[in-house]
This record gives C-alpha cells, structure tokens and sequence, in this order.
C-alpha cells in the first residue's frame, strides 16, 4: 500500500513538472492536457485520475510551486543573522531564480487566468495572501528596528512591496528590460534604501 502510495505521488510530480514546463513554454492559453501527458511521458488517463481536469492540474501546480517558495522564503525571513537589507538583496537573487525556473510565468498565467474564473482566483488569492502575510512579518520586524516607517502602517509597506515584485514580474514578461526600463535594477536599489536606515538607526 505505501509502495503503491508513493507511486503515486511521484507521477503526479512528475506530471506538474512537466505542466511547468509546458505552460512556460505554450502559455495557459494554449496549455493542453494531452501536451502535459506527452511531455511527461505518461497516458492522458493520468492527469485525469490526478487532477480531474486541466484546470484541477493547473491548480494544484500553483500550489506545488507556491508551497515551496513559501517555506523558501520564510526560512530566509527566520534567518537571525541576516540584516533586512540582505535578506531583501537574497529576495531579489530568488526573484531572478524564480523567472529561470518559470514559476513567475506560472504565477502570473494563472493571475490572468485568474479573472474570468473564480475557482482560479479563489486559489490564486490565497496564495498572494500567504506572501503577505510573510512581507507584513518582516515589515513589523524593521518598524520595530527602524522606530517607524513613516507615515506608512506595516500592512501598507507590505501591500506596496507585494505589488513591486507582482509588478516587476509582469514588466519583465513583458520585455520591457529589453526596452531599457530597470525593472530588476531598480528593486535591488532599494535594499540601499533599507542600508541607509539601517545605518540611521544604528548611531541612534
């Protein structure tokens, strides 16, 4: 039974790796069940005795992807020894690594897919939240280093961070680094933000 157990799961891994890679490649538009079971090399049969459909799949490929990058980076957050400013540089290398590994087409795929389906946004906005949840913890954490952070509440520094990084996403799908707009650029240059106040409230 565990052996039949584990069999299991390893094909539907296998399936949503392979979704991965075909929804990178085709878009969610384009994305079919029949090209997922090719490329993952298993019958059709699977995906549906899986995910029930392709919507199910694409689901459950968002939340196989996202669950990772939580504890991913949760365990960053958790990291003592880390000043904010290098935690905030590690979020923009994982940024990068993010875009390599097509998780930022998925996520955003999905997002658009998201609008016209409200079993797709239901998901969708559950797992934005979690981000949230985890930007707000760091944003009280350099309230309380900091003294403040302006006139801004935790929640809405979060907010507007969550939006930097969704935005600067959808501008690098887009291609407009191509066109000369630093959109990863810019987000590294606020971590010399986040230096200058940590240097501020050092000498306080």
């Amino acid at each position: 039974m565990a052996r039949a157990l584990a069999v299991k799961a390893e094909t539907g891994t296998i399936v949503l790796e392979a979704a991965k890679k075909v929804l990178r490649e085709n878009g969610y538009s384009k994305l079919s069940t029949r090209d997922v079971a090719a490329a993952a090399g298993v019958p059709l049969s699977q995906i549906h005795y899986h995910f029930g459909s392709k919507q199910g799949m694409l689901l459950a490929l968002f939340e196989y992807l996202n669950s990772q990058l939580l504890d991913r980076q949760a365990a960053l957050f958790g990291e003592a020894t880390l000043k904010l400013s290098e935690q905030w540089d590690r979020a923009c290398d994982y940024l990068d690594d993010d875009i390599a590994s097509g998780y930022v087409r998925v996520l955003q795929e999905l997002i658009a897919a998201s609008w016209a389906d409200a079993p797709v946004a239901k998901v969708i906005r559950a797992g934005i939240m979690g981000w949230l949840d985890l930007i707000t913890g760091l944003a009280r954490r350099a309230e309380r280093e900091f003294g403040g952070l302006g006139p801004f509440s935790a929640e809405e520094v979060a907010a507007l961070v969550a939006n930097a990084f969704i935005g600067a996403e959808s501008h690098y799908l887009l291609g407009l680094e191509k066109k000369g707009i630093p959109v990863r650029r810019a987000l590294r240059r606020f971590g010399d933000l986040i230096r200058i106040a940590e240097g501020s409230s050092s000498t306080r």
